[in-house]
């Protein structure tokens, strides 16, 4: 196993153990103690966790975690909801449309339910189960396979491999983290995989992001700003932010947590579509 790959699973330990000994390392991994100590070292200097005496725990402020579901829910919902109600807008009866895992477009399908004749193609657990309480004749909903994330996201080959068979009009994506330099990121690489060939299979990518994803960084790149034909924030994004964004995306679009109609900002004409081959799901 290389270096890099034996941290980031010592990384992962870490996360959902909450703290780990060298002594439990050196053993599933067959390596040193000196070796172990070393890999603690450099995810310290990282950030991905705190060295104490012994072993290791989770950081104090891991920007880098993946934290599950339920506890994403409960965060920054009047923004979310704003930004799920502009997306909304953007569907259109009878197309298809892709949705990634994450809560903010887990409450974006809470206000598909009601549009009519529309095929959704999803990895996320959470977005199916939506739909599928509010069952409508004439919605068809795909649900990836794949291996479960702690964000009940469906990735790795399996979920790769399924969406290069389909293809939709519009994909809604959620984020991890946004910022100029690394674009949009994610904590889990196969996450992000995944989510690159969610983008392939659409004809437009719109990223749904809150404010507080802006200067997040996640260790795994999904894609640059400029792959993105729309994105939803919230009047949340300071000046910067909202500067970078109207420059970076083709439309940026700013929901108000309100009853406020959102305000676009348009810096470039959107692209036309992508052929699409084969047959549409």
């Amino acid at each position: 196993m290389l270096a890099r790959q034996r941290q980031e699973n010592i990384a992962q330990l870490v996360r959902e153990h909450g703290s780990i000994r060298v002594s439990a390392l050196t053993e599933r991994f067959d390596v040193s103690h000196m070796t172990i100590r070393r890999d603690l070292e450099t995810l310290a200097r990282r950030g991905r966790l705190d060295k104490v005496h012994g072993g290791a725990v989770t950081a104090a402020h891991d920007g880098t975690a993946e934290p599950a579901f339920t506890e994403k829910r409960s965060r920054q919902v009047p923004a979310k909801e704003a930004i799920a109600a502009a997306a909304a807008r953007l569907v259109t009866p009878g197309s298809a449309v892709g949705l990634t895992a994450g809560t903010t477009t887990w409450t974006l399908a809470r206000h598909l339910v009601d549009v009519p004749d529309i095929t959704v193609v999803t990895n996320s657990v959470q977005v199916a189960q939506v739909l599928h309480i509010h069952r409508r004749r004439g919605r068809t909903v795909v649900l990836t396979g794949g291996v479960r994330t702690p964000s009940d996201a469906l990735v790795g080959p399996v979920a790769v491999t399924a969406l290069r068979t389909l293809h939709v009009d519009v994909l809604f994506m959620g984020v991890h983290g946004m910022d100029a330099r690394s674009g949009f990121t994610t904590p889990n690489p196969e996450e992000a995989e995944t989510n690159r060939a969610m983008c392939r299979s659409a004809r437009r990518t719109v990223v749904l992001a809150d404010h507080t994803k802006w200067n997040t960084t996640g260790p795994a790149g999904i894609a640059p700003l400029g792959a993105a034909d729309v994105l939803i924030t919230d009047s949340g994004i300071d000046r910067h932010g909202r500067d970078v964004l109207e420059h970076g995306v083709g439309e940026l679009i700013v929901a108000k947590p309100s009853r406020s109609s959102p305000r676009a900002v348009s810096r470039r004409p959107p692209a036309p579509p992508r052929p699409i081959e084969g047959a549409r799901t």
